[in-house]
């Protein structure tokens, strides 16, 4: 399923092959965000020709309310339901009923929530979450846990490290004792958890390593800790996760945090900030970040990004981008989505180049800083 390609002989950083019955995905890879069945405002076309997201992340808390496995079923599963055939990885939801701070509670059975739509009562189990996942079709699908917030204490983050484990041991016995019901096999990851306290993910990385699936998670990060913080616990984690299976770090997140990441051995991310961010007029250039809603944008009338990730990157002008923006249009969303993933997705790319190369380091080092920079 995966094979180690190369790796930096400075670093912890690799690249490889992830193969699924969906396409090869070479790693390092950054996966957008389609949490609803679509990667918001950007047609699958547009996500395939233009962006070449080789993977896309959906949500199994938003597609299970809506449009629900009745309907997923009847489809055939999310691929033939949103008409996409290259890999699919669903998050659990456990960060969604995490979420819900008021309307859910957490038992040793599971999840009991209210639905964030119309008030419904749920529940989710390590059981009924790999159920759904099967339903929904995807090449790569996670196991149930608890993200535990930040800041946690340290009672607290042991207890819920282990109600975690609980539920991954039955979700591993589920995912064994099941079938795919489309015909292509699934791939499940456990999730580190642990908070940011070394002994608790030391201890989690060495029961997910355990379970022995095809690759593994790191959860509970990029929720409000410092950056430093988050590069720490990567560093633990990755010490006792097998060399040889892939690894995701969920939720993370800008350019900078994504070297930093990969720098320390990680292979897939997913987060939202490019589409949200793009949809709120921020891009991310090769020349810095940019909040095209600033009046000095107005007569600007160069290229989005002159080096072009994307067509549109050097189709439209930052002028009529802003203008866009700011007339609330739905075009300037769909603009600024589409670049910024192609910003994203150019950016992992040059990262493999640059591990093949041997000037990972070196590369890194030049580009980060510009890539923080607003201007």
């Amino acid at each position: 399923m995966f094979s180690v390609q190369t790796r930096d002989s400075e670093t912890r950083a690799r690249t490889g092959v992830l193969k699924t019955a969906h396409g090869d995905i070479p790693t390092p890879v950054f996966m957008p965000v389609g949490t609803a069945g679509t990667v918001k405002g950007i047609l699958q076309k547009d996500l395939a020709d233009d962006i070449d997201a080789k993977i896309i992340l959906g949500n199994t808390y938003h597609l299970y309310l809506r449009p629900g496995t009745g309907i997923l079923n009847a489809a055939g599963g999310l691929h033939r339901f949103m008409n996409w055939n290259r890999p699919i990885l669903t998050d659990s939801g456990g960060y969604q009923v995490f979420s819900l701070t008021g309307n859910r509670k957490l038992t040793t059975e599971g999840a009991v929530f209210k639905s964030h739509i119309d008030g419904s009562k749920h529940i989710f189990t390590p059981e009924n979450i790999i159920d759904i996942q099967r339903i929904i079709g995807a090449d790569i699908i996670m196991a149930f846990d608890e993200c535990t917030p930040f800041p946690c204490d340290y009672r607290y983050a042991k207890k819920s490290l282990g109600l975690t484990h609980h539920w991954l041991d039955r979700a591993v016995a589920r995912f064994r004792e099941t079938e795919p019901l489309w015909g292509y096999e699934q791939f499940l990851f456990p999730i580190v958890q642990g908070g940011t306290f070394d002994d608790l993910r030391e201890l989690s990385a060495e029961k997910v390593a355990s379970a022995g699936m095809a690759g593994n998670a790191i959860g509970g990060l990029s929720v409000g800790e410092p950056a430093e913080e988050m590069y720490r616990i990567i560093e633990i984690v990755n010490k006792i996760l097998p060399q040889d299976k892939p690894r995701y770090l969920m939720g993370v997140g800008t350019p900078v945090n994504i070297l930093e990441a990969i720098e320390r051995g990680i292979d897939m991310f997913d987060c939202v900030m490019p589409t949200r961010n793009g949809r709120n007029g921020m891009l991310f250039t090769s020349q810095g970040i940019i909040n095209i809603r600033n009046k000095k944008w107005t007569d600007d009338f160069s290229p989005i990004d002159p080096e072009g990730p994307s067509d549109v990157s050097l189709y439209y002008s930052k002028a009529y981008l802003r203008h866009l923006v700011i007339s609330g249009e739905i075009l300037g969303a769909q603009i600024a989505s589409i670049h910024n993933l192609s910003f994203y997705l150019r950016l992992v790319s040059e990262a493999r180049t640059n591990i093949e190369q041997g000037t990972f380091k070196k590369w890194k080092n030049q580009i980060s800083g510009r890539l923080s920079e607003r201007i």
